[in-house]
């Protein structure tokens, strides 16, 4: 009974995580096909705005994740009230970010773009698509930071129903203002962002409402989030600093990936547009696993049993495994049929073709260290390993290898990509050791 208790309610919160994630990535993947039918420099000027995005998502999701791991262990406990508090101090955080990003984009658009290409035409299409895009960056703290908090009380069905109507408002809207079907204007990459605008205004305004109406768990308010409780404050920032510290880094890490590639050839950045934004739906898979196991092992460790934390632990783990060999064989197998939805050359088709190869076994090891790392070992409290694991491996290993390889050997593309991702492979090694050996249960709450 106790095995089945764990099984219902790690696939239940796991299934919805997944699928609300691909459904979330496939609003970029909807622009991307649009707009690589409308044209390749359109589809290469979102991409590297979309790489702001990327690290802006990764500072929000370690807002998020801090929060995770902090309230879960409360509920573990059953105790509601520091929930709330630690939500508000996630909240200012997320907001403050949201506006620096909106700032800097603001006054030095062409510059920004400009660190991911040189290419003239690219970079006039990623700025006219930032200049509506950045608009949606206080909507997108405030709705990632209120998930989270329903996350951490295991309400996930509020994130996929969201993600659903993001991806039907934006697709229509793409549908009508990058072609300008039906009597509209043809606006190329201001209409797809007008779509992500639009979406991401709604889901804001969703979610607020549901959380006012709806929630049974936690009955948050405004007055909540005007609140700072001092003590918890300097818990979360414990708990959250390293997160965003390291998550940042990996989002900048990631950026670097395209401006290494863009500053090659120009199939490069299109064709690893492509390659990364489907591999980035499949890895969906990966981070529903590790937020899900967060929430888990959180709880667990809440409620005090460190026997069940422990078997929890490994009993995950394997199951991590499955989901990587199966990942990669998705991503094998489904990257033909989506390559035949690009208009691209045969050149760049033929690289996002090789890169999605390489990305497919990848993923089997990305989807065991991420969601062991992420899940597991920072979950249950040691953030702190994995700041120092990703610290050593992307920027004292992956990042000047890729350096040297790009810039000094002049290695094709192919070669760069296999340096870029080989740290998704060598991290398994300490992950498994950490997970199985080390002193990583952290109790949290006061």
């Amino acid at each position: 009974m106790e095995n089945k208790n764990f099984y219902r309610s790690f696939f239940a919160m796991y299934i919805v995580l997944v699928l609300q994630n691909v459904i979330s990535l496939s609003v970029n993947l909807a622009d991307n096909i649009m707009l690589g039918a409308y044209s390749e420099a359109s589809l290469s000027g979102v991409a590297a705005v979309n790489q702001i995005q990327f690290i802006f998502q990764q500072l929000l999701t370690a807002i998020g994740d801090g929060l995770v791991i902090l309230c879960s262990q409360y509920w573990g406990k059953k105790q509601t009230e520091p929930m709330k508090k630690i939500s508000a101090v996630a909240m200012r955080t997320a907001l403050g970010v949201a506006v620096v990003l909106f700032v800097v984009v603001s006054l030095f658009p062409v510059n920004v773009v400009g660190l991911f290409t040189t290419d003239g035409a690219i970079i006039a299409q990623g700025v006219e698509y930032l200049n509506i895009i950045r608009f949606t960056y206080l909507f997108f703290a405030v709705t990632m930071t209120l998930l989270a908090t329903m996350r951490s009380v295991e309400t996930v069905n509020i994130a996929f129903y969201l993600s659903v109507s993001t991806l039907i408002i934006n697709c229509g809207i793409n549908y009508v203002l990058i072609y300008g079907n039906f009597g509209a204007p043809r606006l190329g990459v201001r209409g797809a962002a007008i779509g992500t605008l639009t979406a991401r205004f709604v889901e804001c305004a969703v979610v607020l409402i549901y959380i006012w109406k709806k929630d049974v768990h936690l009955h948050i308010t405004l007055k909540d989030y005007l609140k700072i409780d001092k003590v918890l404050c300097r818990d979360y920032f414990r708990v959250s600093l390293p997160m965003v510290f390291v998550q940042g880094l990996w989002g900048v890490n990631t950026a670097m990936q395209t401006a290494v590639l863009g500053h090659m050839t120009a199939s490069a950045i299109a064709a690893n547009s492509m390659a990364s934004t489907l591999f980035l739906v499949v890895k969906s898979t990966a981070v529903g696993a590790a937020s899900t196991a967060s929430v888990i092992i959180g709880k667990a460790i809440g409620m005090g049993d460190m026997n069940v934390v422990k078997k929890y632990a490994r009993r995950l783990q394997k199951m991590f495994v499955g989901i990587g060999i199966v990942s990669g064989i998705i991503l094998f197998f489904v990257r033909i049929p989506v390559l035949g939805l690009y208009d691209l050359s045969p050149e760049t088709r033929d690289m996002a073709n090789t890169f999605l190869i390489i990305l497919s076994v990848v993923c089997v090891g990305m989807s065991y260290q991420m969601p062991t790392n992420n899940g597991i070992i920072r979950g249950g409290g040691n953030a702190m390993f994995v700041v120092k694991m990703d610290l050593i491996s992307i920027w004292g290993i992956v990042m000047p290898l890729s350096f040297i390889m790009a810039f000094v050997v002049k290695a094709s593309p192919v070669v760069v990509v296999c340096c870029l991702n080989a740290d998704q492979v060598f991290k398994c090694i300490p992950a498994f050791l950490e997970a199985n050996y080390g002193n990583w249960v952290r109790k949290l709450t006061r």
